[in-house]
C-alpha cells in the first residue's frame, strides 16, 4: 500500500508521514521531494524553476515507487505537493493504472493556520542567523506566494480524501489516516515535550538551502 500525504506547503505532511512511520512497523518514507530538488540541482541557477514540470521527476517518481511497492513487505509513505492534475495523473494516477493499492489524502487547513505553522516551522532562522545563508527563507516565501493556488486547487473533488487539521494535532491526524486506510498503528504514549522536540527534529532534517 501507498499513502500519498498531499497538502499545502507548510500544512503537516512530513510532521503527519513521521508520524505514521513511527507507529507503523515496516513503514518506509519514500519522498518524492529528494529526486526533485536533485534534478533541481543539476540545472543552472537561472534554468531552475518547478521540478514537478520535468518529465523526468514524475516518471522517475512512479518508477521509483513502483519499484518500493513491488519489493519492499510494508506500507510506503509518500509526502508531496502535487496540485496540477495532469501531474496527479501521471504519478498518482499512474501507480494505480500498475495495479498498487494507492491511498491519497490531502490535508487541508484554513489560510491562516497555514501562515501560523510556516512561521512556526521556521527554525531555519536561528540556523541563517549562523551560516548567513538565506535560501530556506526565500523557500518559505514561495511557499506563501502560491498559498492561495495550493488551497483553492487541493478543495476539488480529485484531490480528496480531504482531511481538515486545524483542530488536529499531528498524531491525530495520522490516527484518522490509519483508520481510513485500514491500518493499525501503536499508540501513541509520548508526552507534549517530547513530541514537539521529536518533531524539532524533523523539521530542521528537512531545511532545505536550494
Amino acid at each position: 500500500m501507498l499513502l500519498w500525504i498531499n497538502g499545502p506547503f507548510g500544512g503537516g505532511k512530513t510532521q503527519t508521514a513521521h508520524e505514521i512511520l513511527r507507529r507503523l512497523p515496516g513503514s518506509v518514507i519514500c519522498d518524492p521531494e529528494h529526486p526533485g530538488f536533485g534534478l533541481r540541482r543539476m540545472l543552472p541557477p537561472g534554468l531552475r524553476g518547478d521540478f514537478q514540470d520535468l518529465v523526468s521527476w514524475r516518471q522517475g517518481v512512479v518508477e521509483v515507487l513502483d519499484l518500493a511497492l513491488r519489493r519492499h513487505d510494508g506500507v510506503v509513505i509518500a509526502p508531496m505537493t502535487v496540485t496540477d492534475p495532469r501531474c496527479f495523473d501521471e504519478t498518482v494516477g499512474r501507480l494505480r493504472e500498475l495495479g498498487h493499492d494507492v491511498r491519497h489524502f490531502t490535508l487541508l487547513a484554513e489560510r491562516e493556520t497555514v501562515l501560523r505553522r510556516l512561521r512556526e516551522r521556521n527554525l531555519g532562522h536561528l540556523l541563517r542567523a549562523v551560516t548567513g545563508r538565506s535560501a530556506g527563507l526565500r523557500r518559505e516565501s514561495w511557499a506563501v506566494a502560491r498559498l492561495d493556488h495550493c488551497l483553492e486547487r487541493l478543495r476539488e473533488p480529485e484531490f480528496a480524501e480531504h482531511l481538515w487539521t486545524d483542530r488536529s494535532t499531528v498524531p491525530r491526524t495520522a490516527d484518522r489516516i490509519a483508520v481510513l486506510a485500514g491500518l493499525t498503528l501503536t499508540p501513541n504514549t509520548e508526552g507534549a515535550l517530547r513530541t514537539r522536540l521529536r518533531q524539532a527534529r524533523v523539521g530542521l532534517r528537512h531545511i532545505r538551502f536550494d
